[in-house]
């Protein structure tokens, strides 16, 4: 139980942190740009944290989940000698080089990728625990596409509809259009935090259904307030309700906490951002989201926004958008998953000393 009850704890935590360090996700642009304080910014975006969690229960589910819990082969895990039990000390390596790397990341000021580094810590912790063959490949296989086409849909996305808004709007004058997208960044920025939930808290979900899975394997006295909520153990993810609004709950606290080492990266280094800007940027980052989610991959929402506002300031002129900053971010999104193995299975070995 211990095991478990730990896994919940680190899992809420690692919410709590992808909170604060993805802030700049939604809110970057509409703080440079003015159209809110920082302060009523990650209001805004963590009340749409919060509401996301009501989509997820009545309307889309939690999809993003399924995927993630997929990601370790537990029935190879439960032909090792230790059988099944191993799933905790994984769970426990892989979700703790995932904290590790995001706080290293906010740290300096890096917008990677919270979704990619607990999935390569899981892979990590895996592998080092039972060898290859306790990781799903065709899973993981799955989420690494979409490292390089989440954010080249939102770049494609965000230069399309900046172009095509440039050219409905081409007989406007700017300071009425800045006046109009100023308040459009609003509704497009809620799409965004609503996004960033769906995907976000749904990940740690997972890790914590593949965590009561094992430990409903080996033992029958799981108490009451850890027994599955049926309507979500019928959309295949076999957790109390009370666990997933945790997780949702903690990344609006989070988003709320700031990361603002982030946010003037985002805001600023990538491309100087007008409200027009923010809006096509925004509203193509929901749109790469959306897709994500119809498949239910777990993508960067870091990756899709950057790569929505390089799209959207290329617009202008390729010169406009900071390719030096743009690679070092790329740079740091490759080396995420693999990075974080390493962590990963550092991680799995110092809790398998306490086993």
């Amino acid at each position: 139980m211990a095991y478990l009850i730990t896994i919940i704890i680190l899992c809420i935590g690692f919410d709590f942190i992808n909170g604060f360090h993805d802030a700049a996700n939604s809110i970057a642009t509409v703080v440079s740009t003015k159209v809110l304080t920082p302060v009523q910014a990650v209001v805004w975006a963590a009340s749409f944290n919060l509401i996301a969690f009501f989509l997820a229960k009545y309307l889309i589910g939690f999809g993003v989940a399924e995927t993630v819990q997929k990601t370790v082969d537990t029935q190879m895990v439960a032909t090792t000698p230790m059988g099944i039990e191993m799933i905790m000390p994984i769970m426990i390596g892989g979700i703790s080089a995932a904290m590790l790397w995001s706080l290293f990341t906010w740290w300096k000021g890096i917008p990677s990728s919270s979704s990619h580094t607990l999935i390569g810590g899981l892979v990590g912790a895996a592998v080092a625990a039972c060898g290859w063959r306790a990781v799903m490949w065709s899973t993981v296989g799955k989420i690494a596409l979409f490292i390089v086409a989440a954010p080249l849909i939102g770049f494609i996305s965000g230069n399309i509809i900046m172009i095509l808004t440039t050219w409905v709007f081409r007989r406007s004058k700017p300071h009425k259009m800045d006046k109009w997208f100023r308040r459009l960044q609003l509704l497009s920025s809620a799409f965004l935090s609503l996004g960033h939930g769906l995907n976000d808290s749904t990940k740690e979900i997972g890790v914590i259904a593949c965590a009561l899975f094992a430990y409903r394997q080996t033992r029958a006295d799981l108490p009451h307030w850890l027994q599955p909520t049926e309507h979500l153990a019928e959309q295949g993810i076999a957790i109390p309700e009370w666990i997933a609004f945790a997780c949702f709950t903690a990344i609006a606290i989070g988003t709320m906490s700031g990361g603002w080492r982030i946010i003037k990266t985002m805001g600023n280094k990538i491309t100087k951002i007008t409200p027009v800007e923010g809006f096509c940027a925004q509203t193509a980052g929901s749109l790469a989201i959306a897709v994500s989610q119809i498949f239910k991959i777990p993508v960067s929402t870091t990756h899709v926004i950057s790569g929505s506002i390089m799209g959207v300031g290329s617009v202008k002129r390729l010169s406009a958008v900071r390719w030096g900053v743009s690679i070092d971010m790329v740079t740091a999104w490759v080396l995420t998953i693999p990075v974080s193995a390493l962590i990963g299975a550092a991680s799995y070995m110092l809790v398998s000393i306490f086993i």
